[in-house]
């Protein structure tokens, strides 16, 4: 498997667990969405400084204009999507909120389709009507409750959009540089979109009580820097599928820690809708990894048939 010492599924699923909190410290936290993003990502700033200035400060001299523009764009995209994100759950539940949210790869497909000309299979088409049927089956469950709860969830689906296209059009970019140093840009920005959200608003940035600041601490370093962080070292070991699959847990740890620590109930029409949801992206993401491999295979082909020989 890998020549590793530490056993790389293990730290997949802390790394699963990690990111799994994040809205169960938001859920907890009496702080605004956009004083609770901003927070997030200054934070997280601050803890990943000593190492960038030490070793990636260099790769800014790589960033094209062109380059700017997209990370800028990325950073607006990603600090919406944390606005609202967080804001869902001031309306739906965590069930609901993170089990929406894993559509990210379904939106990033479109986004492709759309932008890069990827093409669509059948099974694919099928995998994502699969999904959506999913989020209507929650929608509708949550809509029975309250048009609150299924405002959440329009939000929770707003926010997957965004944090779609703040990976495409970060993808370009990442080409170009270390994952640190596109990542430090971007969260950058992002917290400066953040901070003139909040203050445009009108939102305090402080003063907070004591378990706050504990919780956007929190926020930082455990799902942002360390299960992201872990995600990133696997991929050294494991797939981008595997780990892409992994992530799908997300939504299900994130429900068992909302029913213990925060005593929400998770409805039937949440787990068939989530597990509905689940299995779509699943088959997507498995039909999307053998298109890939397919179009690689093709390509060596006809590169081995340029050759003279």
């Amino acid at each position: 498997m890998s020549d590793t010492k530490v056993n790389p599924y293990l730290l997949l699923a802390i790394g699963v667990i990690s990111v799994s909190t994040s809205a169960i410290f938001v859920k907890v936290s009496s702080a605004p969405a956009g004083i609770l993003a901003f927070y997030r990502l200054f934070f997280t700033i601050l803890l990943m400084s000593p190492v960038f200035f030490l070793k990636y400060v260099r790769e800014l001299k790589l960033i094209t204009l062109r380059d700017w523009a997209f990370s800028i764009v990325a950073g607006i995209f990603l600090a919406f999507h944390f606005i609202l994100w967080f804001e869902s759950l001031n309306y739906t539940s965590v069930a609901s909120s993170t089990v929406l949210v894993t559509l990210q790869p379904l939106f990033a497909f479109i986004g492709a389709y759309l932008f890069f000309q990827e093409k669509l299979t059948g099974k694919a088409v099928i995998s994502a009507f699969l999904a959506v049927a999913g989020s209507f089956i929650i929608s509708w469950g949550d809509f029975r409750i309250s048009g609150e709860a299924l405002w959440g969830d329009i939000l929770a689906l707003l926010a997957c959009a965004l944090v779609t296209g703040y990976l495409l059009f970060g993808q370009t970019i990442r080409k170009r540089l270390s994952l640190i140093t596109y990542t430090y840009l971007v969260y950058t920005i992002s917290a400066i979109v953040l901070l003139f959200y909040a203050l445009s608003r009108g939102e305090s940035l402080g003063p907070y009580p004591r378990e706050d600041w504990v919780y956007f601490l929190l926020l930082a370093i455990v799902p942002t820097l360390l299960g992201h962080t872990l995600f990133n070292w696997s991929l050294k070991w494991l797939s981008t599928s595997t780990i892409s699959m992994a992530i799908l847990f997300e939504p299900i740890g994130a429900s068992l820690l909302a029913y213990w620590l925060l005593s929400e109930k998770i409805l039937l029409t949440q787990v068939v809708g989530g597990l509905i949801i689940i299995l779509g992206v699943t088959l997507f993401l498995i039909e999307e990894r053998k298109v890939k491999k397919m179009v690689q295979q093709v390509n060596e082909v006809k590169n081995n048939e340029e050759i003279p020989y």
